[in-house]
């Protein structure tokens, strides 16, 4: 049976109040923050004048998809936020996302982000396609062309679920990248050949003339990380002369924030600070560790690059700020924001900036556009050593 755009006006009405008043009453932890959009200023007689007319008069009736149609009018009421980090998620994008912060998904192996509202790499996955491309943390991305997909596109004012949708596809598959690396003048075209991402969110390697320093590469904060990073630990503790441990944060572009804080409480005494979350209200919550870690004597140094971003900040401003380790490295990204998943209707997603996070100190990143490491040193990518390592091991 055909449904006319008319027919589906109620159906929508309702999904429209649904929205307004989700977006108003979300809970944040265990506060609810105050309805904030007043629904009696809302009037819809525009919208249902443009689709009605559209519904009367658009030439290519095909096109007249209703549920993409309102998928798009949704997009635009968070797009107009101003925050590419709230969007609306499609059902496919929805999963997609999950998929990729369960560590397997089919893709070229970036994280993407924006500064400044222009798309950038966060970070490159290790030994994935991007990486072995050439693709860089902090590479700005102009451009996408997938012409499977019949893509050709500048990612000006394109969201974040958009460029994450045309960047990925089937294993095998190619798309092209125009992007500008950090330094230079000239874009250049970077074809990728799309493969199967598997990340293991945490590697133990030894490290060291005595293979005694513990070298902790923690890739993201997902699904699996916390039983991976229990393997790891135990491994750490049956080593009998162990010199210290390397927490590598490069190139970490986050996660779930409890597994920051959770991965924190490693490392610290009970009591202490780990981050403060302040909501919209102006309220402030306090994450403290609350169990007894089981490394919390050994010597530490965390790395950290420009593709450290998010959770991976709050864990090595936390270790920081707490005197519980030396940071080595180069600036990290700067994402102080906090988002909240939400499962709506139809499979669909939404992901609300919810509040800002603190370090134990009182820094934002974003004001400070990063953290800055006590001990500044880049990997010069044109040698085989890697420089930032060999500093750790110095400080260990």
């Amino acid at each position: 049976m055909k449904i006319s755009l008319k027919q589906i006006r109620v159906g929508i009405t309702v999904l429209s109040l649904m929205l307004l008043s989700g977006l108003a009453g979300f809970r944040l932890g265990n506060d609810k923050i105050e309805k904030s959009l007043d629904k009696s200023e809302i009037d819809l007689g525009l919208f249902w004048q443009v689709w009605d007319k559209l519904g009367e008069s658009y030439l290519i009736k095909e096109n007249l998809k209703p549920k993409e149609m309102v998928w798009g009018a949704i997009k635009g009421m968070t797009a107009s936020l101003g925050d590419p980090y709230t969007v609306f998620l499609p059902p496919e994008d929805n999963q997609s996302t999950k998929e990729e912060l369960n560590g397997a998904f089919e893709g070229v192996g970036i994280e993407l982000g924006f500064k400044d509202k222009t798309l950038i790499v966060v970070a490159p996955l290790a030994g994935m396609p991007a990486e072995a491309a050439g693709i860089k943390a902090g590479d700005y991305i102009f451009h996408i062309k997938d012409e499977l997909k019949g893509a050709d596109t500048e990612t000006t004012d394109m969201s974040l679920p958009e460029a994450v949708k045309l960047i990925r596809g089937k294993k095998g598959t190619e798309v092209a990248l125009t992007v500008l690396h950090e330094g230079e003048t000239e874009t250049k075209v970077i074809k990728l050949k799309r493969d199967t991402i598997v990340i293991k969110s945490v590697a133990l390697e030894w490290q060291g003339e005595g293979k005694n320093a513990a070298w902790l590469k923690l890739s993201r904060f997902g699904d699996r990380t916390q039983s991976e990073w229990d393997e790891a630990v135990s491994e750490i503790l049956k080593h009998n002369q162990l010199k210290g441990i390397i927490l590598d944060l490069r190139n970490n572009p986050g996660g779930y924030l409890n597994g920051a804080v959770a991965l924190a409480s490693e490392f610290l005494k009970p009591g202490l600070i780990v981050v403060k979350q302040e909501s919209a209200k102006g309220e402030t919550e306090t994450f403290s560790v609350t169990k007894a870690g089981r490394l919390l004597t050994q010597p530490l140094v965390v790395l950290v690059n420009k593709g450290s971003a998010s959770s991976s900040e709050i864990l090595s401003g936390a270790l920081r700020d707490n005197q519980r380790a030396k940071l080595i490295g180069e600036k990290t990204f700067g994402k102080g924001t906090i988002q909240e998943a939400l499962d709506v209707a139809e499979g669909a997603g939404l992901h609300v900036t919810t509040a800002k996070w603190l370090l134990p100190l009182g820094q934002w990143v974003n004001e400070t556009k990063g953290i800055t490491p006590e001990i500044e040193v880049q990997d010069d990518k044109t040698t085989a050593k890697d420089e930032v390592m060999e500093k750790a091991l110095e400080n260990l």
